[in-house]
C-alpha cells in the first residue's frame, strides 16, 4: 500500500498561506479540531511548499504573530512511498502529519490517524498486543491544577496529554493538548520599550529622539483560562487492556476522535496507547 492510497490529496486540505498570521492558524486548528497546518506560499503563479505550523508551535512562542517566524521544516514524504515506511518516519520523527511533495508542490497530507485506519482495516499488519507497543511513562496532572500549569506540563513533557488524578491519585479524565486549543484564544495589548526620554544635553541625543517618551508596540499572545483542569478535562475515559491488538485499538481511537487511551491493568493505570505507537507495529 503506498501513500497515495490513504493521504488526503490538495484539493481536500485546510492550509495557511504566506504571508500569514498566528490568528490564521489557530482559527484552522480550532474549527476543524487539527494538530497542525501546512504552508504554502504562491510563487509565479504557482502553489510552492514551506512548512508546517503545529499546535505546539502557537503555544511555545506565544509572542510571535508572523507565519513564517512561527512553522516549521518536517520530514516529507512522496505519493509512491509506502505506507510501511512513511509511518517508520512519523514515528521516528515524532511527527503527526508527513506533507506529501512533489517538485516543492504540496500534492496531499499522509497523517498519523491514516496509518491508523489503514491498520483498523487490516490493510497492513495490526496483530501485535499494545502492551507490547504501549508507552509506560505516564504523564499527569491534578484536577485542580490551573488550566495553563497545566498546559505547561503538557509542553515539557513533549506529549499531547496529561492523565488527569484525584486526591486518591486514581485516574479522573484526561486533558489533550486539543482541550487547550479548543478554549484558547489570541489577545492584543499593548508593551513598553521603556522611557526613551533623552536629557536636552545628552551626548547621544539628537532631534529625532528628544522628549518622545516611552514608545509602545502592539503585542499578541494566546490567552488560556486559568481554571481548574477539571472544567475541560474529559472524564467518560475509554481505556484498554495490553491484550488487545494494534487493530482492535486503532479502531477504538477511530471510532472515539481520541489520539491515546490509557492502558489499564484492572483497576491500575500502567501506560498510554498512542496513536503514534501502534505505527511502531506495522
Amino acid at each position: 500500500m503506498h501513500v497515495r492510497d490513504v493521504m488526503t490529496p490538495r484539493a481536500d486540505l485546510v492550509v495557511a498561506e504566506l504571508p500569514g498570521t498566528r490568528t490564521d492558524v489557530l482559527t484552522h486548528l480550532q474549527e476543524y479540531g487539527f494538530s497542525s497546518v501546512p504552508v504554502v506560499k504562491t510563487v509565479d503563479g504557482d502553489e510552492v511548499y514551506r512548512g508546517l505550523v503545529s499546535r505546539d508551535d502557537l503555544i511555545e512562542q506565544p509572542n510571535e504573530d508572523q507565519l513564517a517566524l512561527l512553522m516549521r521544516d518536517v520530514p516529507t514524504t512522496t505519493a509512491d512511498a509506502s505506507i510501511q515506511a512513511a509511518a517508520s518516519t512519523m514515528a521516528e520523527a515524532r511527527s503527526r502529519r508527513l506533507p506529501v511533495v512533489d517538485d516543492d508542490e504540496l500534492v496531499g497530507i499522509c497523517t498519523v490517524t491514516d496509518a491508523v485506519r489503514a491498520i483498523a482495516r487490516g490493510e497492513v499488519d495490526g496483530d501485535r498486543p499494545v502492551g507490547e507497543l504501549a508507552t509506560r511513562r505516564v504523564n499527569a496532572t491534578h484536577v485542580d491544577t490551573p488550566l495553563p500549569v497545566a498546559e505547561r506540563e503538557i509542553g515539557l513533557a513533549g506529549v499531547p496529554y496529561a492523565v488527569v488524578l484525584d486526591d486518591d491519585a486514581a485516574m479522573a479524565g484526561i486533558l489533550t493538548e486539543v482541550d487547550v486549543i479548543e478554549v484558547a484564544r489570541v489577545v492584543e495589548g499593548e508593551a513598553s520599550t521603556g522611557d526613551s526620554i533623552a536629557e536636552q544635553d545628552s551626548e547621544w541625543s539628537w532631534e529625532g529622539i528628544k522628549a518622545i517618551g516611552a514608545r509602545y508596540l502592539p503585542t499578541r499572545n494566546v490567552e488560556i483560562p486559568a481554571e481548574p483542569v477539571h472544567h475541560f478535562m474529559t472524564d467518560d475515559v475509554v481505556t484498554v487492556t495490553g491484550s488487545r491488538t494494534a487493530r482492535a485499538v486503532a479502531k477504538e481511537l477511530l471510532s472515539n476522535d481520541v489520539e491515546q487511551v490509557p492502558l489499564v491493568n484492572g483497576a491500575e493505570l500502567i501506560g498510554v496507547v498512542r496513536d503514534v505507537d501502534l505505527l511502531e507495529g506495522i
